[in-house]
């Protein structure tokens, strides 16, 4: 019989994304199914997510969480079974699952992700009728108040994992919101929920896990330092037994270039010939000249942790160098507008769409010569896993799943036919500016271009080895808890 699992989650694909969290937790279940785990997956029923779902049966009911009505509705939609926290008062708004249109935090998250904390815990507990999990699965600071409601309550004995896809967002609040969680006094203390001085979700969650999970190795190893803990490294080398590092992959059907519907012309690293449909439409969606240049791309929130700010200050070079740059992304206003800025300034050579947009950004990756991630730190990343897939070959800093997943083109591993992109370090300007000019060198020489893209497309990017990593892990705690 399979192992029953519960992924507790502020978000899935395809019904509500905002970033790789999404595309993990939307894809990780086909994946655990084929290691003998059935996922059930409990995510806010935000108004995309009700849509959805539809008529869909109720198996619990709260006449008042957190002083809210809500049910608790069971569905399967797009091959995903789903346990969805409908709770109007929370959830129906227009915005996104966090804030509103303007980027504003919704003022009650604290409220929202405890109330989703909450039924993850009394599911754990009691599940629904003629269901119950094996073991819980949380993810991020969203859900990692679970764990903490699952140690201080009767699921204290059921296994629970807290997976970090980013340490810097972490739900700290103060400490005023202690007395409303329905924690017991014993929850409030260094080896509970509190976190100088104020309740920590995240914090709380990693104190209270049977073991703790990242989306990369490397990462693992970086947030035990003071530079990538922010504040939990501490914690984390505390409990660093508990501490795996298991990198996330992609869902390969969905992300296909030989049989992608998202693309105009359909291709693989046998006939890499395909690509050039493909590039001619990227030129025309972003107004870039038709010519042989690289073409790079950006598919990023536009912040400082994803180098954004270098990368503004390296766009001249780039096109000083003869080179063009498509960017898709959104962020902090004063980046959206330097990048609007370049575009105009270098009209034909950059191309700037503010937003995000599922389809073009397949188009993106299957056009363009070479991704651009200089982050200053990255847990995993996935556009570099995409890149890998369709042969849009990865620049990108030394750092976390980067350093993890692409295989840098130095002389050696060219020679080898190993290289699948341009590894840098430190993420600085002069480290960057030199990535760019050895890509655009390394563009020229069309055999060592095209044997990189090979190799990159025939990287094994799949969910199968990591989550047969999750399924063991899911299963050593289950022993250690008999």
């Amino acid at each position: 019989m399979a192992m029953q699992l519960l992924s507790v989650a502020s978000e899935i694909y395809p019904l509500i994304k905002t970033g790789g969290l999404a595309d993990v937790t939307g894809a990780l279940p086909g994946a655990l199914a084929g290691k003998g785990v059935a996922t059930r997956t409990l995510v806010p029923g935000y108004p995309a997510v009700i849509a959805r779902v539809g008529k869909a049966k109720v198996v619990r009911r709260y006449e008042a969480l957190f002083g809210v009505p809500a049910t608790v509705l069971a569905a399967r939609v797009d091959g995903l079974d789903l346990l969805v926290l409908d709770a109007p008062d929370f959830f129906a708004r227009e915005g996104g699952p966090y804030g509103d249109h303007a980027g504003n935090d919704w003022g009650d998250n604290w409220r929202r992700f405890a109330a989703l904390s909450r039924v993850g815990a009394d599911l754990a507990a009691d599940g629904v009728k003629g269901w119950r999990p094996d073991v819980v699965h949380v993810h991020d600071w969203q859900a990692a108040l679970t764990a903490a409601y699952m140690r201080f309550g009767p699921a204290h004995a059921v296994p629970k994992i807290v997976t970090i896809h980013n340490l810097a967002f972490q739900g700290r609040y103060g400490a005023d919101v202690f007395g409303q969680l329905g924690l017991p006094p014993e929850a409030w203390g260094v080896d509970g929920v509190e976190y100088y001085g104020g309740v920590g979700y995240l914090k709380a969650g990693l104190v209270s896990a049977d073991a703790i999970t990242t989306v990369s190795p490397t990462y693992a190893e970086e947030i035990r330092s003071p530079v990538h803990g922010m504040g939990l490294d501490g914690l984390i080398n505390g409990r660093v037994e508990r501490l795996h590092g298991i990198l996330n992959g992609v869902d390969t059907a969905i992300w296909n270039p030989a049989d992608d519907p998202l693309i105009p012309k359909a291709f693989s690293g046998r006939a890499l010939a395909g690509r050039a449909a493909n590039r001619r439409a990227l030129e025309q969606q972003f107004g870039l000249d038709a010519d042989a240049a690289p073409i790079f791309i950006i598919v990023s929130r536009l912040t400082w942790q994803k180098g954004m700010d270098l990368m503004v200050d390296a766009l001249d070079h780039l096109v000083g160098l003869g080179a063009k740059l498509a960017l898709l992304g959104s962020g902090d206003h004063p980046l959206e507008g330097a990048f609007l800025g370049a575009a105009d300034r270098h009209r034909g050579r950059i191309g700037v769409r503010i937003g995000y947009d599922e389809p073009l950004s397949h188009l993106m990756q299957a056009g363009g010569d070479a991704i651009l991630i200089p982050s200053r730190f990255e847990p995993c990343g996935l556009t570099q896993l995409y890149g890998l897939r369709y042969g849009c070959l990865p620049v990108v800093a030394r750092v976390g799943g980067l350093a993890d997943t692409v295989i840098d083109a130095n002389a050696a591993a060219v020679a080898a036919g190993a290289a699948t992109g341009v590894v840098f370090a430190p993420s600085d300007p002069l480290a960057l500016h030199g990535a760019i000019a050895r890509t655009v060198r390394l563009h020229r020489d069309r055999p060592v271009w095209q044997a990189m893209q090979r190799a990159a497309m025939r990287t094994d990017v799949s969910w199968g080895q990591s989550a047969a990593r999750y399924a063991a892990l899911y299963r050593s705690l289950l022993t250690e808890a008999a």
